[in-house]
């Protein structure tokens, strides 16, 4: 028997892909429309320094666990982290590069994930399962909704599908690790709750700060797009709040949405 819940047909192995950005990221990528380019930058900047504190905290507990399938799946999530990673910091030098003030907003975010990393070992762990399950239902969103990516640069459609498709092979193996290590579903809930704020928080100030610097901040038609983006048609949030919250259910599991069927087959179109 395995603590391991990741299923057959999923291997948690990196890929070391690599994107040259720089010229994408002079432009409004996303089918020329500040509020879509800038949504998703403001979630690329949360990457380096969160991937990071992901890693750190299963580490806390790689020693504890001695079942040979998840220790390798605990290898490849850290691998696949750290390229996530590499790639997104590439990715906000690029922004950097073209005028934003990334440094202002690395300093209020890693502020934030220097107080997570002061926390007990078990809320470190349990703050990562959470935000691990806010990436994997995005990741899924992304896989399952082609048309949301629509317009944009095919570099950067590939990028957000490798993340994806990786987001999603390694999506049990932080909550595996809690389950054997910590196993307090209280915890879990109630850390989840501190994630949410957290994640929906640095996503609203990041994406304002970047209109701003492109002018937009107070255009009325932007916000209007990018509302009717996330909450109205194709509504990329308001289809993944029942997702969201799932992870409130007594009992929840990341693969009680299975989706291995999607991850192969974007696997192909990476590939292609």
């Amino acid at each position: 028997m395995t603590i391991s819940s990741t299923p057959d047909g999923i291997a948690v192995k990196p890929r070391n892909l690599r994107f040259d950005l720089k010229g994408e990221l002079k432009t409004l990528w996303h089918g020329n429309d500040a509020f879509r380019t800038a949504f998703f930058n403001a979630l690329s900047l949360q990457f380096p320094d969160g991937e990071q504190q992901f890693i750190n905290a299963v580490r806390l507990y790689r020693d504890q666990i001695d079942d040979p399938k998840l220790t390798e799946e605990i290898r490849g999530f850290i691998g696949q982290e750290a390229l996530h990673s590499r790639e997104h910091k590439d990715y906000n030098d690029a922004l950097k590069a073209r005028g934003y003030d990334i440094d202002a907003l690395d300093t209020r975010f890693r502020k934030h994930m220097d107080w997570v990393g002061r926390m007990p070992p078990d809320r470190q762990l349990a703050g990562t399962c959470g935000a691990e399950h806010y990436t994997a239902v995005l990741a899924n969103a992304i896989l399952s909704h082609p048309d949301w990516m629509e317009g944009a640069t095919p570099t950067m459609q590939r990028l957000w599908r490798w993340h994806a498709i990786e987001e999603t092979e390694h999506k049990s193996v932080a909550f595996d690790v809690y389950q054997a290590c910590v196993g307090n579903e209280r915890l879990r809930r109630i850390v989840f709750l501190f994630v949410t704020w957290n994640f929906f928080k640095y996503t609203f100030l990041n994406t304002c700060s970047l209109l701003k610097t492109d002018g937009k901040l107070w255009s009325v038609k932007t916000w209007l797009g990018g509302l009717n983006f996330l909450w109205g048609r194709p509504g990329v949030l308001r289809k993944c709040l029942p997702e969201f919250f799932a992870y409130m259910r007594k009992g929840f599991h990341p693969w009680q949405q299975d989706n291995r069927t999607l991850v192969q087959q974007n696997l192909k179109e990476l590939e292609v």
